[in-house]
């Protein structure tokens, strides 16, 4: 369920599903939420091509709040300014004529496959614009969440009380026998395994389930590649380092030599005036 393929087409094919990730998420009832709409669908078991390679789910909520959801599997090591982009994009929601105070809450939300802080990691994160010195909220229209997939050992309290440990499970679940375990308690993750099943049959989805695994794969080596090449790098840069040292430390010993000879040069010329001016013959005066 990482698979973000099939985690758009399991979200589009099952508006029961979203609703209930939608609330787990955003840590409301089902009772509030009048409708869940998709509004960047895209037809499903088609091949992606440019338009559709971004496969983040952007939905408007009860006709009021934008919300834009994504399953990111790649660490492109660039989400803080992709879902910044994301957001700001969809916070500019206003139609023409209509007043600032009009403008539509945005939340973005990343469910990703990794850690987006090494030293600060968090199971589910939520950030809002505050003052840096007394915490006052600036706006309560722009949200960023995130969901790391990775660290459902971190999940809080409140994070199980609305089961967001159930989700984080669900997408991370590899057997049926994880699904059907965690569809016993919950009812919308009974209904997501259900759909899970009807669209694994579907041979136009599976073929594009299993070319985006392929695009993960080559993104995978790409970056193995890159940090092998990276570290590689490093390498040469570090001996270039030390040859660099080492030619500087032969350079100053080479000074040093040449101070010496001009020294010991001077001694002996000094040396050879003494021995003339006493009468001694040159000859007798050896280097």
């Amino acid at each position: 369920m990482t698979n973000d393929y099939l985690f758009r087409a399991l979200m589009q094919r099952n508006n029961k599903v979203l609703k209930g990730l939608i609330c787990s998420l955003l840590h409301i009832s089902p009772k509030d939420i009048k409708s869940v709409i998709i509004t960047n669908p895209i037809e499903l078991g088609q091949s992606i091509d440019q338009k559709t390679f971004m496969l983040d789910i952007k939905i408007f909520l009860n006709a009021l709040t934008f919300i834009n959801l994504e399953m990111q599997v790649i660490n492109r090591h660039n989400w803080p300014e992709r879902s910044l982009s994301y957001l700001c994009r969809n916070f500019d929601n206003l139609h023409p004529g209509e007043d600032y105070l009009n403008v539509r809450p945005v939340i973005q939300i990343g469910l990703l496959d990794f850690t987006l802080f090494e030293n600060y990691p968090e199971f589910y994160a939520t950030y809002q614009f505050l003052n840096v010195k007394n915490y006052t909220l600036y706006s309560d229209k722009l949200r960023l969440s995130v969901l790391d997939l990775t660290r459902v050992d971190l999940a809080t309290k409140e994070d199980k009380q609305h089961q967001i440990d159930y989700w984080a499970s669900l997408f991370k679940a590899t057997t049926w026998e994880e699904i059907k375990m965690l569809a016993q308690k919950n009812e919308f993750i009974s209904e997501a395994s259900a759909t899970i099943y009807q669209l694994s049959q579907e041979e136009k989805i599976r073929l594009q389930c299993e070319a985006r695994e392929d695009f993960y794969r080559q993104q995978k080596d790409m970056q193995h590649v890159m940090k092998k090449l990276s570290s590689e790098n490093r390498e040469l840069t570090s001996q270039n380092r030390k040859l660099t040292s080492n030619n500087q430390e032969l350079t100053s010993q080479n000074q040093k030599l040449s101070c010496k000879n001009q020294e010991l040069t001077s001694e002996h010329e000094k040396l050879l005036a003494w021995a003339r001016e006493h009468g001694y013959e040159s000859g007798g005066i050896t280097d």
